[in-house]
């Protein structure tokens, strides 16, 4: 078992720019290895088809992905998250090992507590009601995210760890995954029980979706991925506008792959986000609406 101690301010940042090494403090040792596998040791995603905690039921894990660069991946499952957060303990988790941090994008950069630097340390049995206790909050969700800060990969060898235990104690928890880890065979693409992939109305991100979904299915006929209820159900969030004029009628058949939503432009979406406002309502917050419902219900099944 994981010992975790409640850490003092993990920094102190007033903007997020112009962050000096000596303005962050330097991360508390709040994990305590007890037993568990050496660093660098390779290690198994978390089975998923297993239960959790006798008398409870397993988390909903959804990732999202976008099919190209600034197709909007992060700000829908930030959008999800908060969606589902309103009905269930709900966790968004940075899984990009390129991200510059997902605190940044909801305005939780200056807030105390663990981010994924700080549990490097956090191998073997991991407590989840811990670790949910001493991660950041954006309203009623809880975050873990990279540091821009301490920029860095993820702490790979103990990830698995970190995600089951999360997937233990939590309801819901939302990936933000990145593209190429996805393309790498990296992400924990077999961990998901629903997968939306984010794909622009263009001729580029429908490549982008095509290679993600090849990916996605290579992942679900890995060695182990057979524990689980079998590959995640996938649905395509496809985003305007279109400027060649492609359907979304269009992009589901290229890809193959059904479409969830179509989500219309939001010309206001870029100034919300540079305010770390993540919209509620209009097209964001309709979509983030149906994947929620979406996800529920898949639950229910």
């Amino acid at each position: 078992m994981v010992t975790i101690e409640v850490p003092a301010p993990v920094r102190s940042i007033a903007s997020v720019g112009g962050a000096r090494q000596e303005d962050v403090a330097a991360p508390p040792r709040a994990w305590r290895d007890a037993g568990a596998s050496p660093p660098g040791a390779p290690r198994a995603w978390p089975d998923r088809g297993g239960a959790a905690r006798p008398g409870r039921p397993r988390a909903h894990v959804v990732g999202v992905v976008g099919a190209r660069g600034g197709a909007g991946a992060s700000t829908l499952a930030a959008a999800l998250a908060d969606r589902l957060a309103r009905l269930t303990a709900t966790v968004l988790v940075d899984a990009d090992s390129g991200s510059p941090g997902l605190d940044v994008l909801v305005g939780v950069e200056s807030e105390a507590g663990v981010r994924w630097p700080d549990l490097h340390d956090a191998r073997g049995e991991v407590d989840g009601t811990d670790l949910l206790a001493l991660l950041p909050r954006w309203g009623r969700c809880a975050v873990l995210s990279a540091d821009r800060a301490r920029p860095g990969p993820l702490p790979t060898d103990v990830v698995p760890d970190v995600l089951g235990a999360l997937v233990d104690a939590a309801g819901a928890v939302v990936l933000d995954l990145g593209r190429a880890d996805v393309l790498a065979g990296a992400a924990p693409v077999e961990l998901c029980d629903s997968l939306l992939l984010v794909v622009p109305r263009d001729l580029r991100a429908v490549a982008g979706a095509l290679a993600i979904g090849t990916a996605v299915g290579a992942a679900a006929r890995t060695p182990g991925a057979e524990h689980g209820r079998g590959a995640p159900d996938v649905r395509l969030v496809v985003r305007g506008p279109a400027p060649g004029g492609l359907g979304v009628a269009e992009v589901e058949e290229a890809v193959g792959i059904p479409a969830l939503c179509a989500v219309r432009e939001d010309r206001r979406l870029a100034t919300h986000l540079e305010r770390a406002l993540v919209p509620r309502s209009g097209p964001l917050g309709t979509a983030a609406g149906r994947a929620a419902r979406h996800v529920l219900a898949g639950e229910r099944r």
